[in-house]
């Protein structure tokens, strides 16, 4: 009888779960999702390299055609990225979505959207927006298969809720929010008295990204250069699309989007430039809160108990086929903002720049300026809480911002720890101004460089901010944050009194390691220490003893270096256990020899770039200038991340403009099938660029095709 009750009981268990997974049929009316043949005036031209350029009326209808172009490319990480905006990720991802859903309901993401929707965005933004989802639901109505039930139309506010969600983790939450789910607490709760303690920065930096500019009066020709080099990974939701749009209202730029992205995130205009790189500001704060011993749903606050805000969400989780089940999980709210209940603590997150869904329209205003004072206006709406900004202009104007919307804290505290929940002292409200941010113009020096370090190396004479002005409570990174990319661009560009173009380029893809750069330290650190008489073990001492910190592709000593090195230094960035280097070492050392025969290995037969049936050997390497990073899978490292979507501009004297661009596979980022998933990636290996056909003449010469959406599918 216990048999037959558990198997009835299992069996229940499981008609519930398959009842909680049926998809309901797709009432929709697909034809509806198909806008009218005269609602949008768009024409996409297709370049020699698959490149999309959309010529459209307005800049809604750009908008339209960018978001067809995209999702005949890449259709699974757009789909995905509205999902995200929706909360409903897991059920096409699975247990890996879950996170995301539940962040988008303990942050109401789309509550906040919907509240402010109308009041903070510009009707111009708004077309952008809903013009975008049109293209998408154009695309999925003909191509019903690719899209579950019951998630069709997406909308403008999908497109929205997207941007806001995804800006916080690039400064960090999602670091902090993993922290606060570990199994212990991550650290101590400070008060005044303890403001120093635990304060210590690690080496945590960003994994890449640079920008660079010179001033005319830096080169021998009057001519204004600016490198465009976000490093990120080579696939996702966050891969870098390449896209030019023009349209009569005033929208004529080219640059990188990230899939669901109806607007340049950076690139380059007629006039003006800018690119984007990672910073670090300390934007997130964890509060502990103090909870009444007798009501577990109160908490301490000013000498008063406070009732938390509570509501219980439904997740639905995909497990295989069409089997979904329902999650359930509390959402509680403080005064401090989101809160998680933890076996070792309550804990409430509080982030700068939360509830302002302004991210999408500030990147459009800055595409659409013309000028530095417009450009300027456009990053003074403060809505892109992050990532510092190279600038430069036709005029010849440089800039360098530390963009980062830093609270103004209480500096008897240790920020860097965890705060108590029970005082308004830490709950802050107010922001650094503007004007106040590290932030370097038109230096003396005539160029400027970020690679992911701290500001206050940005260029080399006098005009760098002074870290004395920033108490340590703001989080800048300090002087001694400095990245191989930085050192290695101060000396090249410092070096250099009269930088040509053809330099500004051999700089860029530089393929070293400063003498003053962690890699040279571990070297070091492993000749002085390792000791082992092994054969293999002497062989790969020597080899490395032989390094001259290069990453050249016939380099023969770089492999064992950076397969030794690369896990330590990626440890340090991330803030995880640091593995040790001797051991990693010896292991490396070994499994080249078993490999190869050998320990001095040409880099390109171990630094692959791999791309459906391309494999091509590379030079570069981590945290180099021409940065590539790669996953090591005991026979050669795969290339990942790093350099991918490069952008090279120049101004002449007279104001024209002309750029080269290189993406590491193609335009085709997910489509197989498309001679141009990998066609870009023979000249990526070589460190070589293309043409950017800005002008539609010189585009009309090396178009492969035009069409309007819905005309044909692009392959």
């Amino acid at each position: 009888m216990l048999i037959f009750a558990k198997l009835t009981a299992a069996l229940s268990f499981a008609l519930f779960l398959l009842a909680a997974g049926c998809e309901k049929p797709d009432s929709i009316d697909h034809a509806s999702l198909i806008p009218p043949p005269d609602k949008y005036d768009v024409r996409i031209i297709r370049d020699n390299w698959g490149v999309p350029h959309i010529y459209g009326v307005t800049d809604a209808d750009v908008s339209y055609g960018l978001a067809w172009a995209q999702a005949e490319d890449d259709f699974k990480h757009f789909y995905e990225t509205l999902l995200m905006g929706r909360g409903l990720y897991a059920q096409e991802a699975g247990m890996s979505g879950a996170p995301f859903d539940y962040l988008w309901h303990l942050f109401r993401f789309r509550d906040i959207v919907d509240e402010q929707y109308e009041t903070q965005l510009s009707p111009e933004i708004r077309a952008v927006c809903e013009a975008y989802a049109d293209g998408f639901n154009h695309y999925a109505a003909l191509h019903p298969d690719k899209v579950a039930p019951g998630i069709l139309p997406a909308t403008g506010k999908d497109v929205v809720t997207g941007f806001t969600m995804r800006t916080p983790f690039f400064f960090g939450m999602e670091r902090e929010i993993r922290r606060v789910m570990g199994a212990e607490r991550a650290h101590e709760v400070s008060r005044p008295e303890q403001a120093r303690a635990g304060g210590a920065l690690s080496r945590n930096l960003p994994i890449g990204s640079n920008t660079m500019a010179v001033a005319p009066k830096r080169t021998p020709d009057g001519k204004t250069h600016l490198a465009v080099n976000s490093h990120q990974p080579f696939e996702g939701h966050v891969a870098w699309y390449e896209a030019r749009l023009k349209s009569d209202e005033g929208l004529d730029i080219t640059g990188g989007v990230f899939p669901g992205s109806p607007v340049i995130l950076h690139g380059h205009n007629r006039d003006l430039g800018w690119a984007h790189t990672v910073n670090l500001p300390d934007l997130c704060d964890i509060y502990v809160l103090e909870m009444h011993p007798d009501d577990p749903n109160q908490y301490l606050f000013d000498g008063d108990y406070h009732e938390l805000e509570q509501d219980e969400v439904t997740i639905t989780v995909r497990l295989w086929g069409n089997l979904r089940i329902p999650v359930r999980r509390e959402i509680l709210r403080s005064v401090h903002g989101p809160v998680i209940r933890r076996p070792h603590g309550v804990y409430a997150l509080r982030y700068a720049g939360y509830g302002d869904i302004r991210q999408v329209e500030q990147w459009y205003q800055m595409g659409k300026a013309r000028n530095f004072d417009e450009f300027e206006a456009a990053m003074r709406m403060r809505a892109v809480p992050s990532f510092n900004v190279g600038y430069a202009d036709k005029e010849g104007n440089i800039w360098f911002l530390y963009n980062a919307l830093l609270p103004i804290r209480d500096a008897r505290y240790n920020w860097r720890g965890y705060l108590p929940g029970d005082t308004s002292d830490v709950l802050w409200t107010e922001y650094l101004p503007f004007d106040a941010l590290p932030q370097v113009k038109n230096p003396e020096s005539g160029f400027l460089q970020n690679c992911n370090s701290t500001p206050f190396f940005t260029t080399d004479g006098p005009d760098n901010p002074n870290p004395d002005d920033y108490c340590e409570s703001l989080g800048i990174e300090p002087p001694e944050m400095m990245t191989n990319r930085a050192l290695r661009a101060l000396e090249l560009y410092g070096a250099d009194d009269s930088i040509t173009e053809e330099a500004f380029y051999e700089y860029k893809f530089d393929w070293h390691y400063s003498e003053e750069s962690r890699a040279a330290e571990l070297r070091q650190q492993l000749l002085d220490t390792v000791d082992d008489d092994d054969p293999v073990i002497q062989q790969a001492l020597e080899t490395l003893r032989n390094w001259d910190l290069g990453g050249d592709p016939d380099n023969t000593s770089t492999a064992i270096a950076v397969l030794a090195m690369e896990p330590v230094v990626r440890a340090e960035m991330f803030g995880t256990e640091v593995p040790d280097i001797n051991e990693l070492f010896v292991k490396r050392a070994h499994e080249l020899n078993e490999v190869y025969g050998r320990i001095d290995v040409p880099w390109q037969q171990v630094n692959r770039l791999v791309r459906g049936d391309v494999n091509i050997g590379l030079g570069g390497g981590p945290d180099m200038l021409n940065a590539i990073y790669g996953n090591w899978n005991g026979e050669y490292l795969r290339a990942v991340a790093g350099d991918c979507y490069v952008l090279m501009v120049t101004w002449l004297p007279d104001g024209s403009m002309h750029s080269n661009a290189i993406h590491q596979y193609g335009s085709a980022t997910m489509n197989e099938d498309s001679p141009h998933y990998a066609d870009q990636a023979p000249l990526f290996a070589a460190r070589e660029l293309r043409p950017v056909w800005f002008d539609y003449e010189d585009l009309k010469a090396n178009t492969q095709v035009e069409y309007t959406p819905g005309e044909q599918v692009w392959h």
